[in-house]
């Protein structure tokens, strides 16, 4: 059922009708109340009120008079109030005049008419006053999310920065080495950060991921990597560190992999399944026609991650297969769908 625009309360003689049904004859609808309590039930799902002042003046108001004083700072409830003509207004109703049209009994049918639209109009504008409000009050809140977001993205960012720093110069033998795949790694995270950034969501896609680490290796005139699998969204705290991780796989790949040689084939699958009420993606890195491979003599800062932080920060579950044929990795990662923002005092 519609809730009416416009209340009516007027229990004396023939005033409510005679409102009503001219409104009604206007195209405003309208409800006739009995009593002031019934009234104050039914302001908050109203427009404007019709009242006359005799049915303000002998009843208990207190109750109707908090109701107005405590509007929010947007609101004026717009109220029509029906006095008989010649008398002084009635000081007790003074509750009331924050936006108060005063209509003269025996008034005309058009004046009525004339004082509820203008009440409607003026109600129209404060709803859009009371939505413009909330719209700013959710970009408020949405920056203030964001900003916290950012602290903890960032602290987390520099010790990935620091981590990567010292894996990278333990692993190379020359400067130019060390900047050369130091660099790599920070143009990754910063790819990744990227895409949360432009992302309202801040979540980055598993495929754009994917696809942005292997473009680097693949041939025109010679396919030799397929990236298949339903659309994923990663929250920042699984994104960064499933993004590194997929740069360590690829960067491996071209030194010692399939990517390495021109025959050399890599297939990433994955799917989405419920397990234990919970949505997980089952991810497949394998590598195929490539050299021989072995396990490797030293653990590196790609096999550290995978295994360690993969497991704890995202608590995935993780399997590095060195088979002769071709390496495979296998993961089980749960995905969120809140963010692990900490609270700030």
């Amino acid at each position: 059922m519609k809730t009416p625009e416009v209340l009516v309360l007027a229990p004396q003689g023939r005033d409510a009708g005679v409102a009503a049904a001219i409104l009604s004859a206007n195209r405003i609808s309208s409800r006739i109340c009995a009593t002031l309590g019934e009234t104050l039930q039914c302001l908050e799902r109203s427009h404007c009120l019709v009242v006359a002042e005799e049915a303000l003046t002998s009843a208990d108001r207190r109750a109707f008079a908090a109701w107005f004083q405590n509007q929010p700072p947007w609101s004026d409830f717009p109220v029509v109030l029906l006095t008989m003509r010649g008398t002084e207004f009635d000081g007790r109703l003074a509750f009331l005049d924050r936006y108060l049209i005063v209509l003269e009994r025996p008034f005309l049918p058009s004046s009525l008419a004339n004082a509820v639209r203008t009440a409607l109009r003026a109600r129209a504008r404060q709803l859009e006053v009371k939505s413009y409000i909330a719209q700013k009050q959710e970009v408020s809140d949405r920056q203030q999310l964001l900003i916290r977001e950012l602290h903890h993205r960032v602290k987390n960012t520099l010790a990935n920065v620091r981590a990567m720093m010292g894996a990278t110069a333990r692993s190379n033998d020359s400067v130019d080495d060390f900047v050369r795949d130091f660099s790599a790694r920070i143009v990754s995270l910063a790819d990744t950060h990227t895409m949360l950034t432009d992302d309202y969501w801040q979540t980055a896609s598993l495929h754009r991921m994917l696809e942005g680490e292997l473009r680097h290796y693949e041939t025109k005139d010679k396919p030799r990597i397929l990236i298949e699998g339903p659309e994923v969204a990663l929250v920042a705290d699984i994104a960064i560190p499933i993004g590194m991780a997929f740069h360590e796989l690829a960067s491996n790949s071209s030194k010692f992999g399939a990517l390495s040689v021109s025959e050399g084939h890599l297939e990433v699958r994955w799917s989405r399944v419920h397990a234990d009420e919970t949505e997980v993606v089952n991810f497949v890195w394998q590598e195929r026609n490539g050299p021989c491979v072995s396990p490797p003599t030293r653990r590196g800062f790609g096999t550290t991650l995978v295994e360690k932080v993969i497991v704890v920060q995202c608590q995935a579950q993780v399997e590095l297969n060195y088979d002769p044929d071709g390496f495979r990795f296998r993961m089980t990662l749960p995905l969120r769908e809140t963010r692990l923002v900490p609270s700030y005092s």
